[in-house]
């Protein structure tokens, strides 16, 4: 009697304890990430108050004795007799008294644009570009409302230093001989454009390890729900576009100190 055929194999399907483990495994991975990106910008925004404090601190209290300090030297040598030694002494002194002041200066700028703070978005971003036409010797065009821009200011320190991190990659790798920035604003968002004409976008700028200007603004624009992308243009050289939402779902800044 011959043999009856054997049965067609069934194709074999994941246990249902894998499956949920697997799912349970991407889940966990995804909030993981979110928790760490909540970190990051928490800790973005605790530095950026700390650095904010202490250059407040350069200018209260180093500043002021600076100040008085220079008043004092100034005293001092209407008193001296006119002996060419202390004279010469003299003016030694306030060469590197006038260094010291112009290197607290230049600390203070670096650690937090002040005019970020007391003199608007627009005019630190305005201010930015033409130190940097200038540096450079590149021609520049900055397109910015009229009005100075009504954001908070955790999104207007990533304006700045998006636009800081996008000056340097086009002084570093662009060759470009001109640039153009451009700020819109609507009650939604606010976006950035810096676009240059040079040999276009160095896209290392953003996934390569060592360079971690742009990832790090990329990263601070995505904790307060924004994007920051880096092309290039269809006419030639490279645009880098800073999109933020002015929504409430966007995370507040933390408090100043």
């Amino acid at each position: 009697m011959p043999a009856s055929p054997a049965a067609p194999a069934l194709p074999s399907r994941p246990a249902p304890d894998a499956a949920l483990a697997s799912a349970d495994s991407a889940q966990s991975v995804a909030l993981r990430n979110a928790e760490l990106s909540d970190l990051l910008g928490h800790l973005h925004n605790c530095w950026d108050n700390e650095r904010r404090s202490l250059s407040r601190q350069l200018h209260d209290s180093l500043g002021s004795s600076l100040t008085a300090l220079t008043m004092h030297l100034g005293m001092l040598t209407l008193k001296l007799p006119p002996e060419p030694a202390l004279q010469e002494r003299l003016a030694q002194m306030k060469q590197l008294l006038l260094q010291v002041v112009e290197t607290n200066r230049q600390m203070q700028m670096q650690l937090w644009n002040d005019k970020l703070e007391f003199l608007g978005v627009r005019v630190a971003l305005c201010e930015v570009v033409d130190q940097f036409g200038a540096q450079q010797q590149l021609q520049t065009s900055c397109r910015l409302p009229e009005h100075d821009l009504h954001c908070p200011r955790s999104h207007a320190v990533v304006l700045l230093h998006a636009l800081e991190e996008g000056l340097r990659n086009v002084a570093a790798h662009a060759h470009a001989s001109a640039i153009d920035v451009q700020v819109d604003e609507t009650p939604q968002s606010i976006t950035l454009r810096l676009s240059d004409n040079g040999v276009g976008p160095d896209t290392a700028a953003l996934q390569a390890g060592g360079k971690f200007g742009l990832r790090t603004v990329r990263e601070r624009a995505a904790y307060l729900g924004g994007s920051l992308t880096l092309v290039a243009q269809a006419s030639g050289g490279s645009m880098l576009t800073v999109s933020l939402p002015l929504t409430t779902g966007a995370p507040a800044a933390s408090p100043s100190h």
